[in-house]
């Protein structure tokens, strides 16, 4: 089973280059986010001629984020994090498919920081922090994957030090980002490049992609039910090169074993 996320930074922008990723690579289930579109003008129908069907959450101009299956149709769980009625991005969307829970993070940038931006952020990913584990705890597999806007270490960035007073790379973000993996989360492509400088997000200006000069925040994780399954995990780096692309590349792990029904095609 092959599952990945995708942050392509306008849904309907940049359409052929998400719907020849999708003919080209074939995902059993991928996440999408930053669709910055309103949830009318989301691409179902084009989508499902390549036999996707989908949920989505969308937002006119800005966030977004959605959860494709080839696999059987995903069985929507949740929209939104809980902790903040008065929450409205659409920044996280879940469901089950094919009997695991896929969770589809867009997390906040936090720019400019510090700020009220910076603070959103943080309030957002503890939130994150708290429902994962309430998630860990109702057990079974699960996966939550997505753009985290989180830069883990120095070894996930290009000359981290231009990077300290960036968001992403602030050391709240990351001890946040630790946190969550202290609950027992897999971080996939790690677990399979444990000390490769790997990227999955570079900069339109200043020639970044050309350079390798990235940064990694996009990341699949995997909970402890799920995680001795991981086959392998990569980054899609050529996508980043095709004409009017995403600044992020697609994330993508392989698991051992056949994807099972998802339980609405049991009868």
């Amino acid at each position: 089973m092959k599952i990945a996320t995708y942050n392509v930074n306008g849904v309907n922008g940049r359409l052929a280059v998400l719907l020849r990723w999708l003919d080209e690579e074939q995902p059993d289930i991928a996440c999408l986010q930053e669709l910055r579109s309103p949830q009318e003008r989301f691409p179902q129908k084009e989508l499902a001629r390549l036999g996707y069907d989908a949920i989505w959450y969308g937002q006119k101009s800005w966030n977004g984020v959605a959860i494709l299956s080839r696999i059987g149709a995903p069985i929507e769980t949740r929209r939104g994090l809980p902790g903040d009625p008065s929450d409205q991005q659409s920044r996280y969307i879940e469901a089950l498919v094919a009997n695991l829970t896929i969770g589809c993070v867009y997390l906040p940038n936090g720019n400019p920081a510090p700020g009220p931006k910076f603070d959103y952020k943080l309030s957002w990913f503890q939130r994150l922090i708290k429902y994962s584990a309430k998630l860990l705890k109702k057990g079974g597999p699960v996966i939550l994957c997505g753009d985290f806007n989180a830069v883990p270490t120095p070894l996930d960035a290009y000359k981290p030090e231009r990077w300290v007073g960036d968001a992403v790379f602030f050391p709240e973000t990351r001890a946040l980002y630790a946190k969550l993996l202290k609950q027992g989360w897999t971080d996939a492509l790690r677990k399979k490049h444990p000390d490769e400088v790997i990227f999955t997000y570079w900069d339109y200006f200043r020639n970044a992609f050309a350079r390798n000069a990235g940064l990694r925040m996009d990341h699949i994780l995997m909970s402890p039910d799920i995680a001795p399954r991981l086959a392998g995990a990569e980054v899609s780096r050529h996508v980043r090169m095709w004409e009017k692309t995403s600044d992020h590349a697609p994330v993508w792990i392989e698991l051992k074993g056949k994807p099972a029904k998802s339980r609405r095609n049991r009868v």
